[in-house]
């Protein structure tokens, strides 16, 4: 009697087909991450505009951000005084850059007179006044409170001389508690921040 041999389907291009539906099929189940952005006021959320020399060209920056916060994912605080990096739910820029912007955006709005560039601009850009800021503390739990804490001044760029130093506290409920009501109660403390930078450039032109 004849043996029969019988080949295994199981070669090495079937063996490579298995793990590549498998990955296909893996990546389609994985959660696609969100990634959020600090909103600046507008003109009609504006409560009100201050008036400063037309033209006056301020420098925004640099602001320095918590090692702990310098990362693209969200950080929040546990109960037990922990760190949670969201894996899913990250800024669309660097913290440091986006709290900036936000910073020179909303202060566009409260001191229309006003211009303004980013840091580091040229040596040669005639920037009179320049507002450093220091995010000292940046502590949040989505289902309480965010807290943040900031060291700010204004320097006197042609002197080389700190007019201003000040200390800046804000703590609101997270509303909706998830990341982007996070996103927006950092972006209403900012507009409060900005606010109390922009009191504080027009009192120095008065």
């Amino acid at each position: 009697m004849k043996q029969i041999k019988v080949k295994s389907c199981w070669g090495p291009g079937v063996v490579c087909l298995t793990l590549v539906l498998s990955g296909c099929i893996s990546t389609s189940i994985s959660p696609t991450p969100r990634f959020y952005m600090l909103q600046a006021i507008n003109g009609d959320q504006s409560s009100k505009k201050i008036d400063i020399a037309p033209g006056m060209l301020i420098g925004i920056g640099p602001v320095k951000i918590p090692e702990y916060q310098d990362r693209p994912q969200i950080v929040t605080q546990r109960k037990e005084n922990t760190l949670k990096f969201a894996e899913f739910d990250r800024w669309g820029e660097p913290l440091d850059l986006g709290l900036a912007r936000l910073i020179r955006e909303d202060l566009t709005v409260m001191l229309p007179g006003g211009k303004f560039t980013l840091y580091p601009w040229n040596p040669s850009t005639p920037v009179k006044y320049q507002v450093a800021v220091e995010i000292v503390r940046l502590d949040s739990e989505l289902d309480r409170d965010m807290f943040l804490a900031v060291q700010w001044m204004v320097i006197d760029v042609k002197d080389l001389k700190t007019l201003i130093i000040k200390r800046s506290e804000f703590r609101a409920a997270v509303i909706p508690q998830d990341y982007s009501g996070l996103d927006k109660t950092l972006s209403t403390a900012c507009a409060s921040l900005s606010s109390q930078i922009a009191e504080a450039l027009a009192k120095l032109e008065t």
